[in-house]
């Protein structure tokens, strides 16, 4: 899960992390996130905790150093960087969802696209477009697709929706396929 950390969002986005959070305990999952007590990573701990769920967080020494860390969480990976905390997360999840979030959302959703379509995973990667909040990025991909600086087939890695049901019927969906390999002609 990637999501803001900001303490300043709309509230209707902190909704959204609690309804997705109440969705991945519903359905038995486990939520895989950056382990901060602050924003709709705070909300998302908080509900998974309340409802009895299970959640894995993946957080920088800096950040427990600073008591950025939720108390909440029974399973804690601290990793040197913020590179290797990607690198965890990327390992321990099944599935990417980005909520809408800061540079650091941003950064690991690139980081989750390049590495499908060179791909190092197979794992279906979802954009929850809440409010329009990724507009100007999903603007900004077909700018790239149009410019030719990245082809078309690319779209096919991700998948952009504005419900929670949606991004679930997706996920399960590319579940029920399997680890399919990707096309071999992906490569740029």
């Amino acid at each position: 899960m990637f999501c803001a950390s900001s303490e300043s969002v709309d509230a209707m986005y902190n909704i959204l992390a609690k309804n997705l959070a109440e969705k991945i305990v519903e359905t038995k999952k486990t939520l895989v996130f950056g382990g901060s007590n602050l924003g709709m990573m705070r909300i998302m701990a908080e509900t998974v905790h309340l409802h009895n769920g299970k959640m894995i967080g993946v957080i920088p020494q800096r950040f427990k150093d600073a008591d950025l860390q939720s108390k909440l969480i029974p399973e804690i990976h601290v990793t040197p960087d913020m590179n290797s905390r990607k690198a965890k997360m990327a390992e321990l999840a099944d599935a990417f969802i980005a909520l809408p979030g800061g540079f650091g959302t941003l950064e690991e959703l690139s980081e989750v696209i390049t590495a499908k379509y060179l791909r190092y995973h197979n794992k279906p990667i979802v954009i929850i477009n809440t409010n329009g909040f990724y507009d100007k990025l999903i603007a900004f991909f077909e700018h790239l697709y149009k410019e030719k600086f990245a082809r078309t087939e690319y779209k096919s890695l991700y998948y952009i929706c504005t419900e929670i049901e949606h991004a679930w019927n997706y996920i399960e969906k590319h579940e029920d396929m399997g680890t399919q390999s990707i096309e071999s002609g992906i490569f740029a």
